[in-house]
């Protein structure tokens, strides 16, 4: 958002300002601050004409302005009302060379998740990629995955969701424990019981030997979408407790995912108080096979590590299901 109208803002949170009083606080002229004003109408802010002034009524649910109003981070918004895929439109914004850039659709019509999977992007989520060109080896890109998680995590249970990641960046709400759920076993384990899917990461980069160019983070959250038009085994902040500001809402995400990553050493420990895979039975299918154990403990730069009872395996890369103990 541009730096007057931001504070424009700043002023009108206080109750109502007469337009005078703007000019001189922002020491610009009362043209520039009517101009100012309509800009900010047009970008859908409610500001009404009062006789102690200006007077900002409601900001809108979503958009660029609106978004950027709740940042406190250092980050521009390219928002669409629809993209193909965020990540994709991202991407092509990297390589003109933008650097601390989130896109965000209203809603994706071929939206990608990991291992080249579908995901459904109906109006009401939230669907960004955020661009960064962190000065880091590509070795460490597995870390904006976590933080990332982590972040959506947290904004989740500030909507009052009980949220947790599955290694290594699906962000679930978990399913009852193995000793509170009905019914028999069968067989040596119980099917999967991963919980129902809130949200998903997809990370991608470029760069060279010892350094990224650039890093796009796709995040997708199923906010205000109703379950029922979701896939099976996915679930969304409305139906688990009530619908969200999507632009507070990734606000938090963007704010969060910045202060993990300007320090990559908290990463690691802020996703194990989150996960929920450690202490877990896991299989894991990696491109060298099946991995089956126990989860005991995750590495920088995001490895899992898995006890199989013969052997502790660090697993890089993967698909991960939790199973119910034997």
């Amino acid at each position: 958002m541009q730096e007057t109208r931001r504070r424009v803002l700043a002023a009108l949170e206080t109750g109502p300002t007469a337009g005078p009083a703007l000019a001189e606080e922002l020491d610009i002229s009362r043209a520039a601050v009517w101009n100012h004003v309509e800009a900010l109408r047009d970008a859908g802010f409610d500001i009404a004409d009062t006789t102690d002034g200006y007077d900002l009524v409601s900001v809108p649910e979503y958009g660029e302005a609106a978004i950027e109003y709740e940042l406190d981070a250092d980050f521009d918004v390219s928002f669409h009302d629809e993209l193909a895929s965020t990540n994709a439109t991202a991407r092509d914004r990297a390589a003109e060379g933008v650097d601390r850039l989130a896109v965000v659709a209203g809603r994706q019509t071929g939206g990608r998740g990991r291992l080249d999977r579908e995901w459904s992007s109906p109006a009401g989520g939230v669907y960004a990629s955020l661009v960064v060109r962190p000065d880091v080896p590509p070795s460490a890109t597995p870390a904006y995955t976590l933080a990332a998680a982590v972040a959506v995590a947290d904004a989740a249970q500030a909507a009052g969701v009980d949220a947790g990641i599955k290694w290594p960046n699906d962000v679930l709400v978990p399913e009852p424990t193995a000793e509170a759920a009905d019914g028999p076993t069968t067989g040596d384990r119980d099917p999967p019981t991963d919980g129902a899917k809130l949200a998903g990461v997809l990370t991608e980069m470029e760069g060279e030997a010892d350094r990224v160019s650039w890093v796009v983070v796709g995040i997708g959250v199923n906010a205000n979408v109703d379950a029922a038009t979701l896939p099976a085994g996915a679930t969304s902040l409305a139906a688990e407790a009530a619908p969200v500001t999507r632009r507070d809402f990734l606000a938090r995400v963007i704010d969060r995912f910045v202060e993990l990553t300007a320090d990559l050493d908290t990463v690691l420990s802020a996703w194990r108080d989150r996960a929920l895979t450690l202490g877990r039975e896991v299989r894991v299918e990696t491109p060298r096979g099946t991995v089956e154990g126990t989860a005991t403990d995750i590495e920088f730069p995001g490895a899992l590590l898995v006890d199989t009872g013969d052997e502790t395996v660090r697993v890089s890369a993967g698909d991960c299901e939790h199973l119910r103990p034997r």
